[in-house]
């Protein structure tokens, strides 16, 4: 089943065009990046999807749903989570992720079920007694991945997850995205400049750069129908061979 079907999809801002014509394909339960460089269309694309943005034209659905005539519908099997997204510095972490999940569920034991697993995706511990404006950027990302995914969203929409993290806090959120979308089958679409966290991360990518997809694939193939070591030099070589 498709996840999600984009169809010559285009944004335009003014005289600007920051997606162009963009297709591209989703199965249910894969992990799919767009990756390319800062201006290529990701973000814009990953807001068109979480029904942020209306496209200029084209079209694009989630499980069938039209992301501008069945937005309400679409927002009900999503959760997206922003480049620079935020939250209430002034709650502990555990205080945020209770009030967050009392917008979707009324129930009080199954609030405290999707908190629970939300303590176990963050691996914050006892920090999460702390309040939020104590956290360091890297923790802050963990508690926002573990808002998240706690969701178990049908689609999970992340732009930039581990943007600015150090080391181990990137490592930490990759595994936690890998293994809760195996174990709950949960479609995820990563947008990523980081080209070799993607390599590692996903089932398939896609290379866009000026809102136009120049290849698509598993990073496997790529990197042997290429010839070479990393998807950095898949890309350099696309767009060397699209000018």
């Amino acid at each position: 089943m498709l996840a999600v079907n984009v169809r010559n999809l285009v944004k335009k801002f003014g005289s600007v065009i920051a997606v162009n014509g963009l297709s591209f394909n989703i199965q249910e339960g894969e992990i799919y990046g767009l990756i390319g460089p800062n201006g290529a269309g990701k973000t814009t694309t990953l807001r068109i999807l979480a029904t942020l943005l209306r496209p200029t034209s084209g079209e694009a659905y989630v499980y069938g749903y039209d992301v501008v005539k069945d937005a309400r519908r679409v927002r009900e099997i999503i959760s997206y989570l922003p480049e620079e997204a935020g939250a209430y510095k002034h709650l502990t972490g555990y205080e945020y992720l209770k009030f967050m999940a009392t917008f979707v569920i009324n129930d009080d034991k199954q609030v405290e079920e999707m908190v629970s697993d939300a303590i176990e995706i963050s691996g914050l511990g006892d920090r999460l007694r702390d309040k939020i404006k104590s956290y360091s950027k890297g923790m802050k990302r963990r508690l926002l991945v573990a808002k998240t995914l706690m969701l178990k969203p049908k689609l999970a929409i992340l732009d930039e997850p581990t943007s600015g993290l150090d080391v181990l806090h990137a490592v930490y959120i990759r595994n936690t995205i890998k293994d809760y979308s195996k174990r709950y089958k949960m479609t995820v679409l990563i947008s990523s400049h980081n080209m070799l966290e993607v390599e590692y991360l996903c089932d398939r990518v896609g290379l866009i750069d000026k809102g136009r997809l120049l290849i698509e694939g598993k990073p496997k193939e790529l990197l042997n129908k290429f010839g070479v070591s990393n998807l950095e030099e898949v890309f350099d070589k696309v767009v060397r061979e699209s000018v």
